[in-house]
């Protein structure tokens, strides 16, 4: 019986310091808020220079890095303004599955065009290790996708 107890007990503090670790995280959307307050020049400032730590870039591949994340970072700048605006007046409305494949194509077509220029501006180690973040990177947004829908009381298809 001492140990049944015991047991319990051992599972019940378990169960309590998970719960702990998982508020602990940093939330997402702080970050993002965080970030949206920052200048599309700051973006591509932070983003150039995580990248040169990342990938070991020299003088002239910053400068050219920089202007690849300057004018992304202002593009999401001007889209998230644009998707405020429509929110705020009451005009956004679901997009329609044409909508919605031609952001997916425009997104892709948008990815492609990024690697080619990273392809040119990166020696071959650079590159691939450039790759493996993007792909990382890629899981991740997809996991947190998976998380969020669980949460909301979604269910996502199984990958087979």
């Amino acid at each position: 019986m001492k140990k049944l107890i015991a047991i319990a007990i051992v599972l019940i503090s378990l169960q309590g310091i998970a719960q702990e670790e998982r508020k602990a995280r940093p939330n997402h959307q702080e970050r993002a808020q965080k970030m949206q307050d920052l200048s599309p020049d700051e973006v591509a400032t932070l983003q150039t220079k995580k990248m040169t730590l990342h990938l070991d870039l020299n003088e002239k591949q910053q400068k050219d890095v920089y202007k690849i994340n300057l004018e992304n970072a202002t593009k999401r700048k001007d889209m998230m303004a644009t998707m405020k605006a429509k929110q705020e007046s009451g005009q956004m409305e679901k997009p329609s599955k044409e909508q919605r494949l031609a952001m997916q194509n425009a997104k892709l077509d948008h990815q492609i065009a990024m690697k080619a220029k990273m392809k040119s501006i990166l020696n071959a180690d650079q590159f691939a290790k450039w790759e493996k973040a993007q792909a990382k990177m890629a899981s991740r947004e997809k996991g947190m996708e998976r998380s969020e829908g669980k949460k909301h009381g979604e269910r996502t298809p199984k990958q087979g």
